[in-house]
């Protein structure tokens, strides 16, 4: 499945369009995630941990989306749409959510 931010994909005329469609995914931070990213702070650097978590959210909300495409009858998802939100009390949790529109090109 194409899966672009743009709102057309090149050589392929979209026929349908079925839809908006959404995926969410939240996560909470872990305290030693948090421990060892304040020690990154204070010295510098990357947060390797929350890089991955942050990366694994967005491949998850991706595919969440990418399956209600499907589940329209999709075979693409343009003009999409990947926001971040820190949540929860003290901001313990992140959320990703994506959106785009299910098309069939």
């Amino acid at each position: 499945m194409i899966v672009s931010t743009t709102t057309a994909i090149e050589g392929r005329p979209v026929k349908h369009y079925l839809g908006v469609v959404t995926g969410e995914v939240i996560v909470g931070a872990n305290l030693f995630r948090d421990l060892f990213a304040s020690i990154t702070d204070i010295v510098g650097g990357r947060s390797g941990k929350y890089e991955e978590v942050l990366s694994r959210a967005r491949r998850e909300a991706i595919s969440e989306m990418k399956q209600e495409a499907l589940q329209l009858g999709g075979n693409a998802v343009v003009g999409v749409d990947i926001d971040y939100e820190v949540i929860g009390q003290n901001g313990s949790m992140l959320m990703v959510s994506v959106s785009g529109t299910a098309v069939v090109i």
